[in-house]
C-alpha cells in the first residue's frame, strides 16, 4: 500500500469495515516521508520504485494512491513477477497536460506549488490537501480525516517533497502502461480536480484488459470520503483474483 505526494502511511487508518480488511497489509512509506528515509541518489522514479520493492514482500498484490500509484506502475514494470495485481486509486500514467492528454493538471498548477515549497512547506502541504478534497460530497469530513491522520506520523522532508513534484511534472508512463500484464483495477472519483475522471476513458485505450470504475461523488480520496464504494469496489477485484478478502 503506497500513499500519494506529501502523504504518509497513516492514510490508511481507515474502518477496517470499509477497507481490505483481513488480508496481510503492507504499508509502505515513500521515501522521506513519514519514517522512511531520504538520500539524495533516489532521484528518479524507478530508484522510488526500487526501494519500495525492496520493503515489499516476495510477491503481493500493489495499491497505489496518486503518486503511489505512479511508483506502483514502475515497480510492476521493474519487477513483474513480484506484482501479482495492481490497484490504482485515483492515479494516472501522466498527472501534467499535453497537447494529446489534456484530462491531467496544468503544468502551472504543480509549478505554483514548487515554487511555494521552499518558503513554505507547510502551508503548501495545506493547500494541496484542500485541492484534493475540492469537489467532494464529503469534502470538509475528508479534509478533516487527512489532517488527522497525517499529524500521527513524522512530516515529510522538503526535499524528498521537491522530488515527488518533479515525478508529478516529468514522469510519463503511458508508452509502457501497456506492458503490464498483471490484473489491474483503476479508480477514480468524478469530482477529482488533480486526476479528472476523463482519464477513465484513457486508460481503457491503453490497458483494455483493466477493470476502470469511477467512484461518483468522490474526489481525490474516495478511500477516505467513500469507503464503503472503495472497498466494494476492492473487495470484487479481489475476488476476481480468488482473494478473500475476509479470510
Amino acid at each position: 500500500m503506497l500513499h500519494g505526494w506529501g502523504m504518509n502511511a497513516a492514510v490508511w487508518n481507515q474502518d477496517p469495515r470499509h477497507g481490505w480488511n483481513g488480508l496481510n497489509q503492507h504499508r509502505i512509506e515513500l521515501p522521506g516521508h513519514g519514517e522512511s528515509p531520504f538520500h539524495a541518489h533516489l532521484d528518479d522514479l524507478w530508484r522510488w520504485a526500487d526501494v519500495c520493492l525492496e520493503a515489499a514482500p516476495p510477491r503481493a498484490i500493489w495499491l497505489g494512491w496518486s503518486l503511489g500509484g505512479l511508483v506502483a506502475m514502475a515497480a510492476a514494470l521493474r519487477a513483474p513477477k513480484r506484482v501479482a495485481g495492481l490497484i490504482l486509486l485515483t492515479a494516472t500514467p501522466r498527472f501534467v497536460q499535453a497537447t494529446d492528454w489534456m484530462p491531467a493538471m496544468p503544468e502551472a498548477t504543480l509549478e505554483q506549488f514548487h515554487a511555494a515549497l521552499t518558503g513554505d512547506p507547510s502551508g503548501t502541504l495545506a493547500r494541496f490537501l484542500a485541492l484534493q478534497v475540492q469537489g467532494s460530497e464529503e469534502a470538509r469530513e475528508t479534509l478533516r480525516l487527512l489532517r488527522r491522520e497525517l499529524a500521527t506520523r513524522p512530516d515529510a522532508d522538503p526535499a524528498a517533497l521537491s522530488l515527488g513534484l518533479d515525478l508529478l511534472r516529468d514522469e510519463d508512463l503511458r508508452g509502457p502502461l501497456p506492458d503490464i500484464r498483471c490484473p489491474a483495477l483503476w479508480l477514480f472519483g468524478s469530482q477529482d480536480a488533480l486526476v479528472p475522471a476523463r482519464v477513465a476513458e484513457r486508460i481503457e485505450l491503453l490497458m483494455p484488459q483493466a477493470q476502470v470504475q469511477i467512484i461518483q461523488g468522490a474526489a481525490h480520496a474516495p478511500h477516505l470520503s467513500h469507503p464503503g464504494e472503495t472497498g466494494e469496489a476492492v473487495r470484487a477485484f479481489l475476488t476476481g483474483l480468488g482473494v478473500d478478502p475476509e479470510s
